[in-house]
């Protein structure tokens, strides 16, 4: 699985990261696990997955973490997540 995140500031993408999962493991996990990378990578407390957020995901392989889903103060937008690839 390859996840692609990229935070947005202002209609612009301000920071940008490529996560690869290639374990034999649940899709869940997989997100979990990428999710996790990519807060450690972007120096991010992790984001609160709301009902809408999960059925965003479930739909269209993709979700958007705005100030609502973070408990800290965050100085951009959203953190957009899309899966680019599924195993």
């Amino acid at each position: 699985m390859k996840i692609w995140a990229r935070i947005w500031k202002d209609n612009h993408m301000i920071r940008d990261y490529t996560v690869v999962d290639e374990q034999e493991d649940t899709r869940t996990h997989k997100v979990f696990r990428a999710l996790e990378e990519i807060c450690h990578h972007f120096d991010l407390g992790q984001p609160i997955w709301l009902d809408s957020s999960v059925r965003e995901f479930q739909k269209h392989s993709r979700v958007r973490f705005g100030r609502d889903s973070f408990i800290e103060a965050i100085d951009f937008d959203y953190l957009d997540l899309m899966v680019l690839e599924e195993d």
